[in-house]
């Protein structure tokens, strides 16, 4: 395992906790939502500080990055619209009683989730509520977003002819246990999945593949399908509450407050790795180019092999809770709640993994190759022996 280093750079522009952080989908810009009300906007070219957004009433809880505009959401009830090159405040969302901590955009939709137990869908372009979703008894705590095409087929599609105009659905996550989803043109709840004993926290869909995957304060992950809403598996190894999910080629990685990352192949459901050292829990993860990268409530990064969990480094600098990271061109970007995003150099840790799959894939090469001549030999034996049987 190498040594901590240090990070390339330390940016300390906000004067509070950084809450989250969001990377444009061109990578060229990213945007950090904090705890002294502002949110900033970096270029991923220079590092450097190039948009303060200010007017929020109260600390940001999440943001959202797309490439010409800029997402906040705020515990002032609101959620806000910027222009990413002037800083201007483009609209305001008004209509939430209380915090709203969690945002998404998909399409020209707009989808709020907040402690006032609703979840919301707004036009994008105009300072208008489109729907609200009201049947959760607590507070909607995740989003995500799907359309009917991505998952129904045709004939099942007709059967839902109230939906024909908008087949756009949106999932919620609550502290009430549940997850429902729903039809966005009506607002109409069209499951609701039942089974989880504590407050879901994160949710993951894999739409192509009906399924979505849900994590809970309960210590478990559920899978459902999404479209008959039957719970398929249940993820139990885990000693604490799930806190985050990130899948990956059909391997689903959990990061929990048990201080554990587990890796489980989800069309099996079995655990196939335990990612172990950290100190706190886990509190974000990302996985990129065969390493999974973590960030904990004990203030540190950390890459692991994803296949064999062995730890290649610990990033360590940051003095409280690392709350989001992300990746671009080969270096990592990490939030923290001591105010600072600390970028890293991870090139490094890249190069060795892609030469250690390289050297791997060869290996599995040559085994292969060996394997298939002792198959065509072994059957050329059993085709002599049957022959001669026969004489």
């Amino acid at each position: 395992m190498g040594n901590s280093g240090s990070a390339v750079k330390v940016c300390t522009d906000h004067q509070g906790g950084i809450n989250w952080l969001s990377l444009s989908p061109d990578g060229q810009r990213l945007l950090t939502g904090s705890e002294d009300g502002t949110a900033r906007l970096w270029s991923t070219a220079d590092s450097q500080c190039h948009g303060h957004f200010r007017g929020h009433e109260s600390y940001i809880t999440f943001c959202h990055l797309e490439n010409e505009a800029a997402f906040t959401c705020s515990a002032d009830h609101t959620i806000r619209k910027w222009d990413v090159v002037t800083g201007q405040c483009l609209a305001i969302y008004r209509g939430h009683t209380s915090i709203v901590n969690r945002i998404l955009v998909a399409k020209d939709y707009l989808f709020s989730g907040s402690y006032d137990r609703t979840a919301r869908c707004w036009s994008v372009d105009k300072e208008k509520q489109i729907q609200e979703f009201r049947g959760h008894r607590n507070c909607v705590l995740t989003l995500a977003h799907y359309s009917s095409r991505d998952v129904l087929e045709e004939e099942e599609e007709e059967e839902e002819e109230e939906e024909k105009v908008s087949r756009d659905l949106l999932v919620t996550g609550s502290t009430d246990c549940t997850v429902k989803v729903w039809w966005v043109s009506s607002g109409r709840c069209y499951q609701t999945l039942l089974g989880h004993t504590g407050a879901v926290l994160c949710l993951i869909l894999d739409a192509p593949n009906r399924e979505l995957f849900s994590g809970s304060t309960d210590y478990t992950i559920r899978t459902w399908n999404i479209v008959t809403g039957e719970q398929l598996k249940v993820f139990k190894e885990h000693q604490g509450s799930v806190i985050c999910l990130e899948l990956v080629n059909r391997h689903l990685y959990s990061g929990s407050a048990d201080r554990t990352v587990k890796c489980w192949f989800v069309d099996t459901g079995e655990r196939i790795q335990t990612y172990k050292a950290h100190k706190h829990s886990v509190s974000t993860l990302k996985y990129h180019a065969g390493i999974l990268f973590t960030g904990s409530g004990d203030a540190c990064a950390r890459a692991f092999n994803s296949r064999s969990g062995v730890l290649q480094k610990i990033f360590r600098g940051h003095k409280f809770i690392i709350n989001c990271i992300q990746i671009h061109n080969e270096l990592l970007y990490t939030a923290s709640h001591d105010g600072t995003l600390r970028i890293w150099d991870i090139r490094g840790i890249c190069k060795r993994n892609k030469r250690r799959l390289k050297k791997e894939r060869s290996v599995q090469g040559r085994s292969s190759q060996k394997g298939s001549l002792s198959r065509l030999f072994n059957n050329k034996v059993g085709c002599m022996v049957q022959q001669e049987n026969r004489e």
